[in-house]
């Protein structure tokens, strides 16, 4: 008889992947979020939908009930973190995040869900993530029964368009933003404006000082970091591996691409915080619209687990004026 099968990898208990290949994931309802209330004061309306139906991905908009002064709402793109292997649209983090763009930005916002390895590797979500965006591209081409009414909605302006990604969803925020280029023509009559990288999950083989000496964080460590690479990239790669790694040696030279503004925000007390400093001044170095915005003493994830503190008033501040200086 062959031995039992045992764990190999765990992603924060959600995750498990075992000897034999099998892979076990705790459903989003079995998952104790008692840290993270949802705070919900009813100012803003949301629904689900389905926008992928072959993988059946679904994704979750949101809208401010009243608008203020008639102003048309500009639309973000919210994609989620969790090192591509766990998270979701509908976990309580990433909905009182939702909740708190659209309120105080006064925006319409789009969370989509994308695949999530082991089971679907890299590039499976950067995939998905264009596939979202082309889904709004669809409806606003659609007539009649076919378009969603909220896109349909005159007072939503898809011309303005901001992307917004938290960890690994930074990351894909990067990798959207070398796709589409300049202006997103490939997206018309959707536009895309700008890009927001909240500490952009990105690796390498070599570590940072950061990354090397910085002790564990509340909700990371680097044997979790390690462990998301493991498990997301495709089977053999190396954090060196350009979905991972942007400055890599694989990695398509950035100096001649042309890329819409980014705004990169980091904790100071990060692991991720030299890797994703160093990529905002590599792109800076570039003549790229880059803002790097680090902020004292914080973890990863700040933003996202307490949308509603006083730092994350300042985060919202800083995403107001990098939507105001790119919407001409």
């Amino acid at each position: 008889m062959g031995s039992v099968p045992h764990v190999v990898e765990d992603c924060l208990g959600i995750l498990q992947l075992y000897s034999d290949g099998s892979i076990s994931r705790t459903s989003d309802d079995q998952i104790d979020f008692d840290n993270f209330p949802i705070k919900d004061d009813g100012s803003v309306v949301w629904k689900d939908i389905l926008y992928d139906g072959k993988h059946s991905l679904s994704l979750r908009l949101y809208k401010p009930k009243y608008c203020a002064n008639n102003k048309l709402l500009p639309i973000i793109y919210f994609f989620h973190g969790g090192g591509f292997c766990v998270g979701s649209r509908t976990w309580p983090n990433c909905h009182n995040c939702c909740l708190r763009l659209s309120s105080e930005l006064q925006a319409l916002v789009i969370a989509p869900d994308y695949r999530l390895a082991p089971e679907y590797r890299l590039p499976a979500a950067m995939d998905d993530a264009l596939a979202s965006i082309k889904w709004l591209q669809n409806q606003t081409l659609s007539e009649g029964t076919t378009l969603d009414s909220w896109i349909k909605d005159k007072s939503i302006n898809y011309e303005r368009v901001y992307v917004i990604g938290d960890s690994s969803g930074g990351n894909m925020a990067h990798h959207l933003a070398l796709r589409l280029g300049v202006g997103s023509p490939e997206l018309a009559p959707v536009r895309v404006r700008g890009y927001v990288l909240m500490a952009p999950f990105f690796g390498g083989s070599l570590r940072t000082k950061s990354e090397e000496e910085g002790p564990d964080e509340p909700f990371l460590n680097m044997e979790i970091l390690d462990r998301f690479w493991r498990l997301s990239l495709p089977t053999g790669a190396t954090a060196d591996h350009p979905l991972a790694n942007p400055f890599g040696p694989l990695s398509p030279k950035l100096e001649p691409m042309k890329l819409d503004p980014l705004l990169v925000i980091v904790g100071g007390n990060e692991l991720l915080k030299d890797r994703v400093e160093d990529y905002a001044r590599k792109l800076k170095d570039l003549n790229k619209d880059v803002a790097y915005f680090e902020i004292e003493g914080m973890h990863h994830g700040f933003f996202t687990n307490d949308p509603f503190s006083q730092i994350a008033n300042l985060v919202l501040q800083e995403i107001k004026y990098f939507m105001c200086r790119t919407s001409c």
